[in-house]
């Protein structure tokens, strides 16, 4: 089927910071092919809406009842949309130049992949072991190619006939990327020069929910069998390579403390995570 048309869909939620450069940066896109822009926002309590509603070509769609759930409103935003080619944009992932989307798409056009996704720079206030977690993730793209799997759905785009005929897990969490991507075998590009801005300095806490969350995922996902030694093993691999990426960026030393704390609060409620799926704590 010929790919003939663009919709753009952005999540948001209380992210009032980046909206309006995510959304102008969108709306300027040279874009070989016609696009249009379709939000739903998640009951933001800031000015969000707001600067969405300054956009009048963006097409809002209300909010869906009851809890939110990732896979569930991606399929609703799926499925009231028209373009042949659905581009994921989450509203605090700001396109860097013109051309994003055009780089982003050339692999679905010409016919080498079935899903891509995109270059996430770390911003300007990044805590310099995320701007390490960026570069390692994404990059040139050869660390993670060696991962087990990977794939980020917040800088992304497949063609809507496939997301329609698989649609995202509504039940999950967590990584609903993820479990969308490695449920069957596609094609999967990393597109390097299709650059957005996007990361988060999380907090301890937001870090132990998060990978537990994430944990919980892969267990369900991969089949993983909880192992404290082998995230331990893990937690200190990462502590030495934060070690080394501080000792080359000395800007960055007052993080060094920390950095073991991080990682094991990380990989240890990673474990809890996996561990709590195994047990059967659905």
């Amino acid at each position: 089927m010929a790919m003939e048309s663009v919709s753009i869909l952005v999540r948001s939620r209380n992210d009032e910071p980046f909206a309006e450069a995510t959304f102008r940066s969108i709306l300027e896109q040279d874009s070989p092919l016609p696009f249009e822009v379709v939000s739903c926002d998640d009951a933001s309590e800031d000015r969000t809406p707001e600067i969405i509603e300054s956009f009048p070509e963006v097409k809002r769609l209300p909010r869906p009842e009851g809890p939110y759930l990732p896979g569930k409103r991606l399929n609703y935003m799926i499925r009231h949309c028209t373009g042949d080619i659905v581009v994921f944009n989450n509203a605090d992932a700001v396109p860097q130049n013109r051309s994003w989307l055009r780089n982003l798409i050339k692999p679905l056009l010409d016919g080498s992949a079935d899903a891509v996704y995109a270059n996430q720079l770390a911003r300007p206030d990044a805590d310099w072991l995320v701007r390490k977690d960026n570069l390692r993730a994404f990059g040139d793209g050869r660390i993670a190619a060696q991962w087990r799997f990977f794939f980020s759905l917040a800088s992304a785009a497949a063609g809507r006939d496939d997301l329609l005929h698989r649609p995202f897990d509504e039940e999950i969490r967590y990584s609903e990327d993820v479990e969308w991507a490695h449920r069957e075998p596609i094609r999967i590009v990393y597109v390097p020069d299709a650059l957005v801005e996007h990361s988060h300095n999380y907090t301890l806490p937001e870090l132990k929910r998060r990978f537990y969350g994430e944990g919980f995922a892969d267990g369900r996902i991969f089949g993983d069998s909880p192992s404290l030694f082998r995230e331990m093993a893990s937690a200190a691999r990462e502590t030495l390579r934060d070690f080394a990426f501080l000792l080359k960026n000395p800007q960055g030393l007052m993080e060094l403390p920390g950095a073991p704390v991080r990682r094991f609060v990380q990989r240890y409620n990673h474990w809890k995570g996996v561990s709590d799926y195994v047990r059967g704590k659905h």
